[in-house]
């Protein structure tokens, strides 16, 4: 048998070419065992099975190869809370945490609704959802199985005033009592240009849902349904809040029309002009 310590030094061996082995080693090798940090620190020798050893050198291959961290473990990290991830569901970037900020910024603290398009895991909505526990939050993704993991995301944080639908950006809203009823709308769009799509990372190429991040030629067609269609949600006076791609702020603010006031751009913590801020007027 292996020690905890021992395994640990052999999966950073394994994982030398990145760019954190040592962590990412840990990370999958706690993951594996179901131990805390503190257990692993505390206990050095303590002796591993072969089983989850086997286990554990097969998960440490699998990030070798590629595969991202959060798909090995199962989860990633987003708003200070624990999302369950799986592949064909997006991965959280903490770049998207700029998303929750502004929206969290403008809430009026009356009870509203809030809908976010695009939710993937559902981490902007469940992250707003405990921020602003008298809220209502909608998800809405056109991928069941993202919507999955949405709601297990929801039950795993005990945010009772969210719920995920499956559709197409507004469509399962289209009949419902919520036209002109959100404060807030909130979305993480694809942006990514079709023909973009085979020059990206391959860890995000041959993994991530190629659906949640490419919007046909040149990665504006989700935003200007999304900037078309969001007036007939949001009531006047709300937010339009959504994520962009770099360098394409000025592209998409051509799609605004009168409707709109207040257009903006936000940056994340890398400088980067990142998130779109619009205020419906009529």
């Amino acid at each position: 048998m292996s020690t905890l310590g021992e395994l640990q030094r052999k999966g950073a061996y394994v994982l030398k070419d990145l760019e954190r082995p040592s962590l990412e080693a840990k990370i999958i090798l706690l993951k594996t065992l179901g131990i805390s940090e503190e257990k692993f620190f505390s206990e050095p020798d303590l002796e591993v099975s072969q089983h989850k050893r086997d286990v554990y050198f097969r998960r440490l291959d699998q990030r070798k190869k590629g595969k991202p961290l959060a798909y090995i473990t199962g989860s990633k990290e987003f708003w200070s809370l624990d999302f369950k991830v799986g592949q064909g569901v997006l991965i959280p970037r903490p770049e998207t945490e700029v998303l929750v900020e502004k929206a969290l910024s403008l809430y009026s603290g009356k009870k509203g609704m809030v809908v976010d398009v695009g939710t993937g895991c559902g981490n902007v909505a469940v992250a707003l959802a405990k921020e602003q526990p008298e809220s209502e939050m909608v998800g809405i993704d056109i991928s069941f199985q993202a919507v999955s993991y949405a709601r297990k995301n929801a039950l795993v944080h005990d945010t009772q005033n969210v719920w995920f639908v499956v559709g197409d950006l507004f469509e399962p809203l289209r009949k419902s009592v919520m036209k002109k009823e959100s404060q807030i709308i909130v979305s993480n769009p694809p942006y990514v240009d079709e023909k973009d799509w085979g020059t990206l990372d391959p860890q995000i190429r041959d993994y991530e849902p190629k659906q949640a991040l490419v919007s046909g030629q040149e990665g504006y067609a989700f935003i200007k349904r999304l900037i078309r269609q969001a007036p007939d949600y949001l009531m006047p006076g709300g937010y339009l809040i959504f994520e962009i791609g770099k360098g394409q702020e000025e592209k998409v603010k051509k799609f605004f029309t009168e409707k709109w006031a207040s257009v903006r751009f936000l940056e994340d913590l890398a400088g980067i002009k990142r998130v779109f801020l619009a205020k419906l007027v009529c």
